[in-house]
């Protein structure tokens, strides 16, 4: 079996990747404060690449920090579990990237805002009750706040949290018991 060698396509496919990539380390450190220089030598290629497959810094930061969701299924306390289990352990960087930037980009803070009203809206879809859009807004922002609390402020109960322990309370959020 030949090797395979990469074609100018794929070649282009990597570089683009591995600069998104290096964008969103350098977003979800540095905020705003991330220079395209900073995000070329993470990526180890020239500044001028990182602008010939993005634009500029502005619509890179768009694409580095675009949430991706992960709201799917029909047992929700168990995702929510899942969920809270992921967001205790580390960040996906677009996350982090988002996350660090949402208070001070008006971008970042839409693309939160739209993805926060897509995930409460799912999860009141699941909750049958007269409360269920409150009580699925109430969710949401508390695993966020969960998460900002665990990542950016190193709230030291959450670092050692159990899985298990999670589960019971998220089911406990989710019940439809009075």
């Amino acid at each position: 079996m030949a090797d395979h060698t990469p074609t100018r396509a794929e070649r282009r496919e990597a570089t683009a990747r591995r600069i998104l990539e290096a964008a969103q380390h350098e977003f979800g450190a540095h905020g705003d404060g991330a220079t395209i220089r900073s995000i070329a030598r993470r990526a180890g290629v020239d500044p001028s690449l990182v602008l010939q497959h993005y634009g500029s810094k502005q619509a890179l930061f768009s694409l580095a920090v675009r949430p991706v969701s992960d709201l799917e299924g029909e047992d929700v306390p168990a995702h929510l579990a899942e969920v809270l289990d992921v967001r205790l352990r580390e960040l996906p960087a677009s996350t982090k990237a988002l996350m660090r930037s949402m208070l001070t980009s008006a971008e970042a803070a839409e693309a939160m805002s739209v993805y926060l009203r897509e995930r409460a809206a799912r999860l009141a879809e699941a909750m049958p009750d007269d409360h269920a859009e409150l009580r699925a807004a109430l969710v949401v922002s508390s695993i966020m706040g969960i998460t900002i609390a665990r990542h950016f402020l190193d709230l030291p109960a959450l670092e050692d949290a159990d899985g298990d322990d999670v589960a019971a309370l998220v089911d406990s959020w989710t019940s439809t018991a009075p």
